[in-house]
């Protein structure tokens, strides 16, 4: 009874077990339990076994919701598994919701014998988000995050937020987001009534100040930018605090979008603006403090969210570095603390926020970007550490971030393992069992056993295994085996989204270690590694070990290729049968990528990331 994947906060057994005989009743007089009853009987179809959903609030059922006010919390559920049928009692629909997936992880776990139970459970966090990046290269089609939705919200989250910077199609500014297959208004309707559909609150989140590259290289905006030229980008990465114009467009942005959402949040972002101060804010940082510049800015978005009916959401970086700031932040805001590393000395900052009264989220990460696979042991002992650090200090929620840096060529299904786990700890994180997590995983999310969570933690170990920087195989797949990388990228016009890689880490070859690369090789390269798929799996799932797969396929050709790149470094030349094998393995490594992305993403700078590898492909080819 304590194999779930999301733990209970409750669970005690009663004598018995329940073998449900003949025609399947899912009982419940509120219409709002449909979509939780239609998973449930989706999970119970089987030949020859007839499954109905009946909308009643008495009579014979073999699992019937009831409303309970006794039982406390919105989100809280009473689960009874008897020999004579099945009851979950909450008082509000997302708790009926919530008893439901614990039923159908029962069921996965025990099959139609169920044994008699009485489960209590509620969560520990009030917001349990994932934050899912869809600017830098990757657009994930409706479908996409629709199906992605009603496996999170599975797993008992229920906050959705994706990022946009210009991935959106603004009526005012046309040329913001062309040639990105932005969404459109009736887009973001169609993801957030599916949400609504599965008590998932979903939340805007747009790049605001910093991290507006993509805007700022466009000569319309550029004049806006901070600093114009900032680290390889024609216009800069911020726009500029001071600038009255940059604030306008900041409104007209927000007038189109922010008005679509139904929920009283709104994360306005700026985080890391790197240029504050350094360009055009500089007369006025250094008169009044850069933190100054930055929290005036702050208060108009403030005053902005406010207009639109929503609290204001902002990444706490930037505060945390100018703490004289916090006690002079509105109380109505939300601070998103982040932090991604093991021991990030962010994490125990989290109680500055609530010991001043401002309301905070705590924010860890997959460990899934810049690598093709994940940080394994990073990601879980971020995720953890956090959890506790915001559970002692009264923190809002958890909001599980995942991002796609240097072209998004990390595969959403090497993610889902970080998005469970987040999950987990946001719900019940005494209860996680930590040595046993991936192997719950790999058998409720994707149907697998022991030798899927194998693979798994190998595929999650190459980051350390490669050597110092743990980002270094992701570079080094694209990255030139002859320095320098600028001739590398003179291919490429506008939009080096993908591109940026090799150019901002140059040496990544030099930095990885060759015993630990003929390690990876070894053992991402084992015979069967990767198990064939559970039969009848769904078609998401099936596309996520495809995903798996294809990571650890990437981090084999790309340990190669630095080996190649080191022995050239070195003087020497790799042999022309090495030269020629790896050739052949990027063109299939090549055509299995677009077909995967072209599979749940939208176009988008797909042809970036093609390009970047055909020039890895055509320099390997020419050497000589």
């Amino acid at each position: 009874m304590s194999d779930f994947l999301i733990p209970v906060r409750s669970c005690r057994r009663l004598p018995g077990a329940l073998t449900p005989a003949g025609p399947i009743r899912l009982c419940s007089a509120m219409p709002a339990d449909d979509t939780a009853l239609a998973g449930l009987a989706a999970d119970l179809k089987a030949p020859g076994r007839r499954v109905r959903i009946v909308h009643d609030a008495w009579g014979p059922a073999t699992v019937r919701i009831v409303r309970e006010p006794r039982v406390r919390g919105r989100e809280a559920y009473r689960l009874t598994v008897r020999r004579d049928g099945i009851e979950i009692a909450a008082s509000g629909d997302a708790g009926a919701y919530y008893g439901v997936q614990t039923l159908r992880d029962l069921l996965a776990l025990h099959g139609p014998a169920l044994p008699c139970c009485r489960i209590d459970d509620r969560p520990d966090f009030a917001r349990r988000g994932v934050y899912y990046d869809c600017a830098r290269g990757k657009v994930p089609t409706v479908a996409t995050l629709k199906a992605l939705v009603a496996r999170l919200a599975h797993w008992k989250i229920n906050e959705f937020q994706i990022y946009i910077k210009n991935t959106f199609t603004w009526k005012a500014h046309p040329a913001i987001g062309r040639g990105f297959s932005p969404y459109t208004p009736e887009d973001i309707l169609e993801i957030q009534a599916h949400c609504r559909l599965h008590h998932v609150t979903f939340v805007p989140s747009l790049a605001t100040l910093s991290h507006n590259e993509l805007i700022l290289q466009l000569p319309r905006y550029r004049p806006l930018a901070e600093l114009p030229g900032t680290d390889g980008w024609e216009g800069g990465t911020m726009l500029c605090p001071t600038d009255p114009r940059s604030f306008t467009l900041v409104q007209e942005l927000y007038r189109e979008y922010v008005p679509l959402f139904e929920c009283g949040e709104m994360n306005v972002c700026c985080d890391e603006p790197w240029e504050l101060g350094r360009g055009r804010s500089r007369r006025a940082a250094r008169r009044r403090g850069a933190g100054a510049v930055y929290l005036d800015f702050l208060l108009k978005l403030h005053r902005l969210c406010e207009r639109y009916g929503k609290r204001m959401n902002v990444w706490g970086d930037i505060i945390l570095q100018h703490p004289e700031l916090i006690e002079r932040l509105p109380k109505d805001i939300v601070a998103l603390n982040w932090d991604y590393a093991a021991e990030g000395p962010r994490m125990p900052r989290t109680r500055e926020f609530s010991a001043a009264g401002v309301p905070v989220m705590v924010c860890p990460g997959t460990s899934g970007w810049q690598r093709h696979g994940t940080h394994l042991p990073n990601a879980v002992a971020n995720v953890g550490r956090f959890a506790r650090i915001g559970r002692r200090s009264g923190a809002l929620g958890l909001l599980n971030t995942d991002w796609g840096d240097f072209g998004h060529r990390n595969p959403l299904g090497a993610s889902l393992h970080g998005f469970a786990h987040g999950a987990a700890h946001a719900w019940h994180g005494a209860g996680v069992d930590e040595a046993d997590f991936t192997r719950r995983f790999a058998v409720l999310a994707l149907r697998g056993d022991a030798a899927l969570a194998r693979a798994i933690r190998i595929l999650g170990g190459t980051s350390a295994a490669a050597g110092p920087g743990a980002n270094c195989l992701y570079h080094a797949l694209v990255e030139p085996l002859r320095p320098p990388a600028t001739r590398f990228l003179r291919r490429f016009r506008r939009v080096p989204v993908a591109a940026m890689a090799p150019l901002r880490y140059p040496e990544a070859i030099n930095r990885a270690d060759p015993d630990g690369l003929n390690e990876v090789i070894e053992r991402l390269s084992e015979t069967r590694l990767w198990p064939d798929p559970a039969p009848g799996l769904p078609e998401f799932e099936a596309a996520a070990l495809a995903d798996l797969r294809l990571a650890a396929a990437m981090d084999v050709l790309a340990a190669r290729r630095v080996l190649m790149g080191q022995a050239l470094r070195a003087g020497g030349m790799p042999a022309a049968p090495e030269r020629a094998a790896w050739v052949e393995a990027m063109d299939a490594l090549a055509e299995a990528f677009e077909r995967l992305w072209m599979l749940r993403f939208r176009r988008s700078r797909l042809d970036d990331n093609l390009k970047l590898m055909r020039l890895a492909r055509d320099e390997t080819a020419a050497l000589e």
